[in-house]
């Protein structure tokens, strides 16, 4: 949501979803999460995890992402129930097993319009401090795409050259719809 955040306040044209069967919080362990079904809006989320225990959740941030979630949608989406939204030009993730679970999404969808996406990994520990760096460098490559006349032309040395400049590994495919 950070990367959401950060590029709609850009002027990109966005959309953000999650890949799981729930959404999960974390809550008071690693054996307590806070488990909601896609589509809860994040106001009910925020008003249900300030009653439980306001101090634990404002100290591991979880009330602020979810107030700053409400400012950017109303609530989690599925990616697998996406269609109804339309297509992409690039899709990111932020971990490899949702990279693999979108990948393999597209790839067994029928290809009726065979539009190409580009589906691009950018590796982000789940933190407040790597998802705001991850945004920054997610801005910066989609600039870096939005400046190119034909993504599919020069995809491997943009990649290349934001490896070396950011010193990350970025792993990507290409698709169709």
């Amino acid at each position: 949501m950070e990367a959401h955040f950060i590029l709609k306040r850009e002027g990109f044209d966005v959309s953000s979803y999650g890949t799981g069967t729930h959404v999960k919080l974390p809550g008071p362990s690693m054996r307590e999460p806070n488990v909601y079904e896609f589509g809860t809006p994040y106001k009910q989320m925020y008003d249900e995890l300030r009653r439980k225990d306001p101090e634990l959740y404002k100290r591991n941030g979880i009330l602020p992402m979810l107030k700053r979630n409400l400012g950017v949608k109303t609530a989690p989406q599925r990616w697998q129930e996406n269609m109804a939204d339309g297509y992409f030009d690039v899709v990111f993730t932020f971990e490899e097993k949702v990279f693999d679970m979108v990948a393999e999404d597209l790839h067994t969808r029928e290809h009726i319009l065979l539009k190409p996406v580009l589906v691009i990994n950018l590796e982000v520990k789940d933190n407040h401090e790597e998802a705001s760096i991850g945004a920054r460098q997610t801005l910066t490559l989609c600039q870096e795409l939005e400046a190119t006349d034909r993504w599919e032309d020069v995809i491997d040395d943009v990649i290349s050259t934001f490896e070396q400049r950011h010193r990350r590994k970025v792993v990507y495919t290409i698709s169709f719809y």
